[in-house]
């Protein structure tokens, strides 16, 4: 009788089909065209004309994204002035956004940080978003464990430490289109939604079913991630040539399909803008399309 129930349960493991809840991919070596791109000591900058659906209404704005690999602490999982044997080489997003609403602005940036040449890259993930109302910010360190700190001036949001198993996340997603982008999951998965979306929407920190797919239009590829159960749509538009540019992206409610967020490559520049803070260099922002302050 015993082995008849072991039998069974191995039978039941064996037809079952887990989703995938851990960032990890195959791993490649670096070729020489990566490391001439992104080793040449400047950062890529896009600048996108961004409308953002808020309270229901669209919102013009704008929002850029900065890609840059640079040096990086392991163990306080802070930039490192300089390389050294306790450093890893990181490729980090820093994503942001600006738009109002009436008379009030919004200020959101998320930034995420991979590690190049491991099989799970990501190590840390941070976004603030600032308006009139308040502020919120949340962190994510990736170690042995997923640990998230999350603060909130919204009542029910404030000051959570919170800790999970490995998994996968929707920010780090933005990064394998830009390192591997035919690893990407697809199918079936559990995912933690971008922290973007779960603050502007007052979500609880947790992973959500999520369907994925990666699909080939031509010179451009498009990966779509929809989440059922928050009636969302998350579609990435990206170049199917390295380096994999993003070109757009659109975060449509399904429930109503007129609330869609898009936002539409303007330009992309290299430039090693840390050095790029004097007087009279803000006309590399008219060089971007971004409006003068």
């Amino acid at each position: 009788m015993k082995k008849s129930s072991l039998l069974l349960t191995l039978v039941f493991l064996g037809c079952s089909q887990p989703k995938k809840t851990v960032s990890t991919f195959k791993t490649e070596p670096l070729t020489q065209g990566f490391k001439s791109y992104w080793f040449d000591g400047t950062a890529e900058i896009s600048s996108y004309r961004l409308t953002q659906s808020r309270y229901k209404e669209p919102r013009q704005g704008s929002a850029v994204l900065i890609y840059v690999t640079e040096d990086f602490w392991t163990d306080a999982q802070v930039k490192a002035n300089q390389k050294n044997e306790n450093t890893q080489t990181v490729l980090k997003l820093n994503r942001t956004k600006n738009f109002l609403t009436g008379i009030y602005p919004y200020s959101i940036m998320s930034s995420i940080f991979t590690r190049l040449e491991q099989p799970a890259p990501l190590v840390k993930a941070t976004t603030s978003i600032q308006e009139w109302c308040g502020q919120t910010y949340l962190q994510l360190n990736r170690k042995e464990k997923i640990q998230i700190k999350s603060h909130s001036y919204f009542e029910g949001e404030a000051d959570q430490n919170l800790t999970f198993k490995n998994g996968l996340t929707e920010d780090e997603l933005w990064m394998w289109i830009r390192t591997q982008p035919n690893e990407l999951p697809q199918g079936k998965i559990d995912l933690l939604p971008s922290f973007e979306f779960i603050r502007l929407n007052h979500l609880p920190i947790q992973w959500y079913p999520a369907e994925t797919e990666l699909i080939e239009q031509g010179p451009v590829k498009v990966y779509h991630i929809t989440f059922p159960t928050l009636q969302r749509k998350l579609s990435i538009h990206f170049d199917a040539a390295p380096p994999y540019p993003i070109l757009e992206w659109t975060e449509a409610d399904l429930q109503n399909p007129t609330l869609t967020t898009r936002a539409q490559r303007i330009k992309t520049l290299k430039l090693p803008y840390w050095r790029l803070n004097n007087l009279g260099e803000e006309h590399y922002r008219d060089s971007l399309g971004l409006k003068p302050f």
